[in-house]
């Protein structure tokens, strides 16, 4: 099979007028040709930070603050996801979860809350559906076991240098969010020799250093940051330090819309738009560890085809810019895993 159009091709997203040749879920070939398509074909989004669980909450919580909403073990998120029962967690991210796929996410990073149960939670509402995850349980070593790996709250909240080298020996992620309301505890995040950090909102000019030196990945979620009060990432900065990824973050305070993340990111920093795009795809599938994130040949065709000529992108002169501060799930034609 093949789809045609406008490709946007390797890391720097070079458009290219042509065809995706795909044979067994991989780009067999990549070839320069004229055609009649409007389509605009670029990698399916990795969502590389995001909390599915609070599905069951959305907006709720209004005027609260960071801590009143999401800190363990009782922020507003703990109490309703202990009150909810299995059956309504699991019929609720399945929702998000259906959305994202809708929308062009191949893959997402999950931090999961609740232990062993939380990732079978997570893993029954998964079910059947064609995105994949990469879970990362919390609050127990079995959680870990359960999962890909760990996904620490903040080094604020406990001691996880034993949970750290418990998942190192798993030869699983670790990931921590750190810097989110100020930067006291992103160096005791960096000690713990994490595989990526979420939100350094706040970090400053010396544990940039310490991040570029170690070459620790980023996932920033600014629009979650926005909501919960506690500024916005400096994008370009951190893209000066290190690989940046993007995530939307807990589902109660956002949509799962990486259209709606990647026209944020970009609006709100000066960074390119090919830039977000990366932060969006590939740099997302890396932090992962996953295989994806590109428009090439020998990679898996997890491709998004979006309809050029739709009454929203038909006119655009700059296809890049269009994907990544205009386009919207009204957009898309077809998602190939």
């Amino acid at each position: 099979m093949h789809v045609e159009g406008t490709l946007l091709v390797g890391r720097d997203f070079d458009p290219v007028e042509g065809r995706v040749v795909v044979e067994d879920g991989r780009v067999e070939a990549v070839e320069r040709v004229e055609t009649d398509s409007t389509d605009i074909i670029c990698p399916a989004f990795v969502n590389a930070h995001t909390h599915i669980g609070d599905s069951i909450a959305k907006e709720a919580g209004t005027g609260l603050s960071l801590d009143e909403l999401v800190a363990p073990p009782d922020g507003l998120k703990h109490r309703l996801l202990r009150a909810a029962s299995q059956d309504e967690k699991v019929a609720a991210m399945r929702r998000s979860l259906r959305f994202m796929e809708a929308t062009g996410t191949a893959a997402c990073v999950e931090f999961r809350e609740g232990g062993v149960p939380g990732v079978e939670t997570f893993e029954r509402a998964r079910d059947g559906l064609d995105i994949d995850a990469v879970v990362l349980g919390r609050e127990t070593t079995a959680a870990m076991d359960a999962s890909d790996g760990f996904g620490a709250s903040g080094a604020r909240d406990g001691d996880f240098a034993e949970m750290r080298e418990s998942t190192r020996e798993a030869d699983k992620l670790f990931g921590i969010h750190a810097g989110e309301r100020d930067p006291d505890d992103v160096d005791a995040a960096i000690d713990l020799d994490p595989d990526f950090l979420v939100h350094m909102v706040h970090a400053t000019a010396d544990q940039l250093d310490r991040v570029a030196a170690e070459g620790v990945p980023i996932a920033v979620c600014p629009r979650s940051n926005l909501v919960t009060n506690v500024g916005v990432p400096p994008i370009r900065r951190l893209s000066e330090a290190t690989t940046v990824a993007l995530g939307t973050d807990n589902v109660m305070l956002n949509s799962p819309s990486m259209f709606r993340e990647m026209e944020f990111a970009a609006k709100l920093s000066d960074v390119s738009a090919e830039a977000v795009l990366r932060m969006a795809t590939v740099n997302g599938a890396e932090l992962a560890g996953l295989d994806s994130g590109l428009v090439e040949e020998g990679a898996p065709a997890k491709l998004l085809v979006l309809d050029g000529d739709s009454d929203n992108l038909a006119g655009a002169r700059d296809p890049v810019r269009a994907v990544v501060r205009r386009a919207g799930q009204a957009d898309v034609k077809r998602v190939l895993r």
